[in-house]
């Protein structure tokens, strides 16, 4: 089995910085893409930036310049550097990985549970 648990989330004020951590355990032979995902209260779940294991990045535009995505393959954790804080930010934050159990099977989509970002004004 594989687990995601992220750290790293809390209360911090506009223009504040935070920087989101996900550590994967478990037994597997490698971990594809990673990505950050966000909800806010009554929103739908929205893609926020992801990293393949090359290192190749995208974001989302609301983010783009503020945010940066890294990931230590080694280590088998990504990060979500959060910079320039918005109102508009608060929302739980998720992380997700394509990992894969075995080179003979397709990657498997895993999400972590969450941790909170609030950003106030």
């Amino acid at each position: 089995q594989v687990q995601l648990v992220e750290s790293g989330g809390g209360l911090v004020q506009v223009g504040g910085s935070l920087r989101l951590s996900c550590a994967a355990s478990g037994t597997f032979c490698s971990i594809e893409t990673m990505r950050w995902y966000r909800q806010a209260p009554g929103m739908q779940r929205e893609l926020v930036a992801g990293i393949k294991n090359g290192g190749s990045t995208n974001y989302a535009d609301s983010v783009k310049g503020r945010f940066t995505i890294s990931r230590d393959n080694a280590k088998k954790t990504v990060h979500l550097q959060m910079n320039t804080l918005k109102p508009e930010d608060t929302a739980v934050y998720y992380c997700n990985a394509d990992v894969k159990q075995s080179y003979v099977i397709p990657s498997y989509t895993y999400w972590g549970q969450g941790t909170q970002v609030t950003v106030s004004s």
